[in-house]
């Protein structure tokens, strides 16, 4: 038997030419993948193409940077933030999913997210997709692919609501691609209280209970220069009608107490319909921009106006 060997330089190709030959190539398809495929045959046969093998020859790598156009913002303001994400690997990096997890009060404007591909000198606009939030995080989603050195950059825009004072104003994003997978970016973004406020306002009145159901009625009069004292410290004085009201209350469970002490001759006044009532302090759940009353029913220590 004769073996006869001929390699063709320009192809790349091997071929060995025997009774039944098989012919197998090596072909690079692209900068980071090799493609090898065999073909079977004979003079007395047909040829028969065996399945092909794609292996890659080095490998990608995502760094990704989060910064935004504004250190602090108020409720109602908008805010722009730029995520860059670079590819310091060898290879190119495709189809990569942007996951950017928002804090508690910024929402997102779907319409306003951009994207922008920079390869070398050479910037152009590429076609992103976004999935709507879950769990505040979004996800942008690229299916093009970010060459060597390449940087793919997303520019979107949020609104600040009033619940941004409730949250911390810390977001983070990390890039993904199948199980790549790139370091994550966080970005601070101080919210201050502005001109819309996340406060609450707090009313209420001391008065003497003459029938114990914890309402004033005609006839029960208020107990002024009664003190009062939150649970963040304020001390509170009820004015001549015994009423008092505080603005800028930060919501929330808030509690206050009655100080008898400043009440010479009155104690607490028994509640006959509520037994939460029959306590020195309330307790009331504040929401933000609402409006919550604490009452206080006392009665003469000495039973004079029972």
């Amino acid at each position: 038997m004769r073996l006869k060997i001929k390699r063709w330089r320009y192809s790349n190709l091997l071929s060995l030419l025997l009774p039944g030959a098989i012919a197998l190539g090596a072909i690079p398809v692209a900068a980071d993948e090799i493609t090898n495929t065999a073909v079977f045959g004979g003079s007395n046969i047909g040829s028969f193409n065996t399945n092909s093998t794609t292996f890659r020859t080095g490998d990608a790598a995502l760094q990704i940077t989060k910064t935004a156009n504004k250190s602090a913002a108020e409720p109602g303001d908008t805010v722009i933030y730029r995520v860059a994400i670079r590819n310091t690997g060898s290879v190119s990096a495709s189809n990569l999913t942007l996951n950017d997890t928002l804090p508690l009060g910024l929402r997102l404007a779907e319409k306003s997210v951009q994207a922008s591909l920079t390869d070398g000198s050479t910037t152009t606009e590429v076609t992103i997709s976004t999935t709507p939030a879950q769990n505040r995080t979004v996800a942008i989603n690229y299916a093009g692919s970010i060459p060597p050195a390449g940087t793919l950059s997303v520019v979107y825009a949020v609104t600040v609501t009033p619940d941004g004072m409730r949250g911390s104003g810390r977001n983070l994003a990390v890039a993904t691609n199948g199980n790549l997978r790139s370091n994550t970016a966080s970005h601070l973004l101080r919210i201050r209280p502005g001109i819309v406020s996340d406060c609450g306002t707090l009313v209420g009145r001391v008065f003497v209970d003459k029938n114990f159901d914890g309402e004033q009625q005609p006839g029960e009069p208020g107990v002024p220069n009664a003190v009062i004292f939150m649970d963040d410290g304020n001390r509170i004085l009820t004015d001549a009608n015994g009423m008092y009201s505080v603005a800028n209350v930060i919501s929330g469970n808030r509690t206050a107490t009655l100080d008898y002490t400043s009440l010479p001759g009155y104690i607490q006044a028994p509640n006959l319909y509520k037994i939460k009532n029959n306590s020195q302090s309330r307790l009331v759940r504040l929401a933000p921009g609402s409006m919550a009353r604490m009452n206080f029913a006392v009665t003469p220590a000495f039973g004079e106006e029972r």
